[in-house]
């Protein structure tokens, strides 16, 4: 019961903690705020983005650590979407995500088990857990 109690209450500190920064964030986006996109990156979206799409970023509440990272091909962009990349190896992430992820890495890692999309090197990143999906943010 301590445990659903716990997650609860993380759960909704979570969701204010995001209302919060982005109530106080500006209309316009920060143009300081970017996310660097790896060579590996790049590379395989070449492969796999010929038909206009692009990957999405985002940055959700939830994972082992507080908050996770979410990799989705997209061809829509909205109207707080910020790119990154070159020609049609594009990485978009919206304004309220990339407060959470600047000055990060979004890299493509392939190993034997799997391969996929991550983001390394999140200073403002805490901790995270194993899978590397999921972290916790700097106070």
């Amino acid at each position: 019961m301590a445990f659903l109690l716990r997650q609860v209450v993380r759960t909704g500190l979570q969701r204010n903690l995001l209302l919060m920064r982005h109530a106080s964030a500006s209309t316009s986006a920060n143009p300081e705020l970017s996310v660097q996109v790896s060579e590996s990156c790049l590379k395989r979206l070449r492969e796999i983005c010929v038909d206009g799409s692009f990957l999405r970023v985002t940055v959700e509440g939830g994972g082992c650590s507080g908050f996770q990272y979410k990799f989705d091909l997209d061809k829509q962009l909205n109207e707080d979407d910020r790119e990154f990349g070159e020609g049609q190896a594009k990485v978009v992430i919206d304004t309220v995500s990339l407060e959470y992820c600047s000055g990060a890495t979004v890299d493509y890692h392939s190993e034997l088990i799997r391969a996929g999309f991550r983001m390394v090197a999140n200073p403002l990143a805490e901790q995270g857990c194993s899978c590397g999906s999921s972290f916790s943010i700097k106070l």
